[in-house]
């Protein structure tokens, strides 16, 4: 349902031109998705979708792919530079709307269905501060098969608009369980559902990850970007595994380190 827009002022596209991140959470729970591949993939999901918004030269080749009641705002090509972002929607821009946050047991059920019985890998975050970092460990958690992702209650919010543009969409495909207490979930993930607990550290008495083996159900935990993880997550922890370092460096980015320790886990 192709809509023309003649002015940025309009109030039909107020959620792409000037909300904030946290307006957008708190009047109906939208997200912004940013760029032709994360609109696909927004498409594409179970998520609800509430509009589109591109530029006059995109409109033929991505309206199309919406559903016929679907609203789709067109913008002159003049004007769509002007709304925030544009070196990364390119045009291309959806307005969708979060679901309802999954409960860890019922995270647990979907990951555990999609594994079939196989190996299953947890990756989680007690407190990650960068929507840069989080947006990269989805797409890294996604690429590398694992089941869900579990953030704790100190973590940034997964779907800020850089969150989801950095993940590139596969925030919309990957399970998201939002914790409000992660030292009873982690507990729970043990008890319940059997799943070993490996920290990552910077430890010389850690076990280096080379020599790491795994059960068929682990949780690794990635620590804050400046702290690391904090003796109250270390002590729940199972195991330790490092990373061995040379030539003086002391740590690596999180994201980066997160995908040496999921090809380690994950390769067959």
């Amino acid at each position: 349902m192709i809509e023309w827009i003649d002015s940025l002022d309009d109030p039909r596209i107020a959620p792409y031109r000037d909300m904030k991140d946290r307006e957008l959470a708190r009047h109906g729970d939208r997200f912004i998705a940013e760029g032709e591949q994360v609109v696909k993939r927004l498409l594409n999901s179970d998520y609800p979708v509430e509009s589109l918004l591109l530029s006059r030269k995109r409109h033929q080749e991505i309206a199309p792919l919406a559903p016929p009641d679907l609203p789709v705002y067109v913008v002159e090509n003049e004007l769509i530079p002007h709304v925030v972002g544009f070196k990364f929607h390119n045009g291309v821009m959806g307005c969708g709307r979060r679901k309802p946050r999954e409960s860890l047991d019922e995270g647990m059920s979907r990951a555990t269905a999609a594994a079939g019985g196989g190996p299953l890998t947890l990756v989680v975050l007690p407190d990650l501060a960068s929507t840069e970092n989080l947006g990269s460990l989805i797409r890294i958690s996604a690429a590398f098969g694992a089941g869900a992702l579990v953030l704790g209650e100190r973590s940034c919010d997964p779907f800020w608009r850089q969150s989801v543009r950095v993940s590139m969409g596969t925030i919309f495909s990957l399970p998201l369980v939002q914790s409000d207490d992660l030292l009873r979930d982690l507990r729970r993930l043990r008890e319940r559902w059997g799943v070993q607990h490996i920290g990552t550290v910077l430890a010389d008495d850690a076990e280096p990850l080379a020599q790491a083996t795994r059960p068929e159900r682990i949780a690794l935990l990635f620590g804050n970007e400046a702290q690391g993880l904090g003796d109250d997550l270390l002590a729940e922890c199972d195991r330790r595994v490092t990373i061995p370092m040379k030539l003086g460096t002391d740590s690596l980015n999180v994201a980066i380190a997160a995908a040496v320790c999921l090809y380690h886990f994950t390769k067959e």
